[in-house]
C-alpha cells in the first residue's frame, strides 16, 4: 500500500509533511486536496500553538511535478485556468491556519515550492539549501501567489530580478535579502527550529494568533486577485511550444532552447 503524499500530526506542535522524497516532494493535486484538508483539521484543534510545515527527504519542494505540468498542456486553456486556480488555493490555504506557521527549508524550494514556504509566516532555512521563482526557466508565468507574496518578502527591485531571471540562490544569501527568516548549517536548522517553535508556542496563544490574523489580513485579498492573473497568464503559457520544449528538455536533462512561440 503506498503512503499518502502528505502526513499530518495534530497537537501543541503541529505539522505538515510533505511526503513524495523520490519526487523531491514535486506538488500533485492530490497532494493540494490534503494540504487544504489538513489546514481544516488543525484549525478544528484548539491544541495547535505552532504549525511546522516541512519535506521529507532531500527537498523542501521542488515546485509542481512536471507530470502534472504534461497533462496540463494538452487541456484547453480555460480548463487550465480554473484548474490551476483551484490547484493554487488549495496549497495556499496554508494562509489561513489559525496558529502561526513555519516552513522549514533544508533542501531546495523552487518554483511553487518556493511559494508555499512564502505562505507560511516564518522560514527557517538551511545554508546550503537553494531557493528560487525559476517559472520562467520552465516556460511558465510566475503561479501560487509569487507576483505578490516574493516583493512582499524581498522588495520589488530584487523580486523582479528573482522572477525575470529565474536564477536559484543559497540559503544565506535569502537570509541576507530577507526571504527567509535566518539561515544556519543544515546541521544545526534542527535546534533552530526548536528554539524559534518554542518562542512562539511558548506566547500567550490567543493574543499570538490575534497577531498573526492582523498580520496577514491584507495579504489574503492581495494574493486573490493574484491568483486571477497568474492562472490566467498559465492558463497561455500551457499551449506553447516553448512549454512543451520545457517538458521535453526536463525529461532528457538538458536545457531547453526557448524560441518565444
Amino acid at each position: 500500500m503506498q503512503s499518502p503524499p502528505i502526513r499530518v500530526e495534530v497537537g501543541r506542535i503541529a505539522r505538515i509533511v510533505l511526503a513524495r522524497p523520490d519526487k523531491h516532494n514535486a506538488m500533485t493535486v492530490e497532494m493540494g486536496d490534503l494540504i487544504a484538508e489538513a489546514v481544516e483539521r488543525i484549525n478544528a484543534s484548539r491544541e495547535p500553538r505552532v504549525v511546522l510545515v516541512e519535506g521529507e527527504g532531500r527537498a523542501f519542494c521542488a515546485g509542481g511535478d512536471f507530470d502534472v505540468i504534461e497533462q496540463n498542456a494538452g487541456r484547453p486553456p480555460e480548463d487550465n485556468r480554473v484548474g490551476m486556480l483551484r490547484f493554487y488555493r488549495r496549497f495556499l490555504s496554508v494562509l489561513s491556519l489559525r496558529a502561526p506557521s513555519i516552513a522549514v527549508v533544508h533542501g531546495a524550494a523552487v518554483g511553487a515550492g518556493l511559494c508555499l514556504a512564502m505562505a507560511c509566516d516564518v522560514r527557517l532555512a538551511a545554508t546550503e539549501a537553494k531557493l528560487g521563482a525559476n517559472f520562467v526557466r520552465v516556460g511558465l508565468h510566475p503561479g501560487m501567489g509569487c507576483t505578490v507574496l516574493l516583493p512582499r518578502l524581498v522588495g520589488p527591485a530584487k523580486a523582479a530580478e528573482l522572477i525575470l531571471t529565474g536564477k536559484l540562490i543559497r540559503g544565506d544569501e535569502a537570509e541576507h535579502i530577507g526571504l527567509v527568516n535566518q539561515a544556519v548549517p543544515r546541521s544545526e536548522l534542527p535546534a533552530l527550529v526548536d528554539t524559534t517553535l518554542e518562542q512562539i508556542a511558548s506566547a500567550a496563544p490567543i493574543a499570538v494568533a490575534q497577531a498573526k490574523a492582523t498580520l496577514s489580513a491584507s495579504l489574503l485579498g492581495e494574493v486573490d486577485d493574484a491568483l486571477h492573473r497568474e492562472a490566467g497568464a498559465q492558463a497561455i503559457d500551457f499551449t506553447t511550444g516553448d512549454l512543451r520544449r520545457a517538458i521535453a528538455a526536463f525529461r532528457t536533462g538538458t536545457t531547453p532552447d526557448f524560441l518565444g512561440e
